[in-house]
């Protein structure tokens, strides 16, 4: 079974940093890209970010250069690594995966994983 599981989420205060995780069970990830999205209450689920099998990324606007993806195909895994968090960060995050290139389109995703909740607040 081709499962996408998150981690990492939780409370943090403005300003602060979380790293997440999107690790793949069932199926490597080396020839997918992958795509973070996010979902906060009563929005529609944005994209965030996204690497590429060759590494290559893209980022929103809203998150760049606050916001990190990587990727580590030994560990079957990829990680967001978020600094200078805001309240606007607020959101269920998700990953994905995508047949390379990257997309700004998201029903070219497929095996969403569960979501974890981050939340910023003082």
């Amino acid at each position: 079974q081709l499962q996408l599981v998150e981690s990492g989420g939780g409370l943090v205060q403005p300003g602060g940093s979380l790293r997440l995780s999107c690790a793949a069970s069932g199926f490597t990830l080396d020839y997918y890209a992958i795509g973070w999205f996010r979902q906060a209450p009563g929005k529609e689920r944005e994209g965030v970010s996204c690497i590429t099998s060759s590494s290559g990324r893209t980022y929103a606007d809203s998150v760049n250069g606050r916001f990190t993806i990587s990727r580590d195909n030994a560990k079957n895994t990829v990680y967001l690594q978020m600094n200078s968090l805001k309240p606007e960060d607020t959101a269920v995050y998700y990953c994905a995966t995508v047949i390379p290139p990257c997309s700004d389109y998201r029903v070219r995703y497929d095996s969403w994983g569960q979501g974890t909740q981050v939340t910023v607040s003082s």
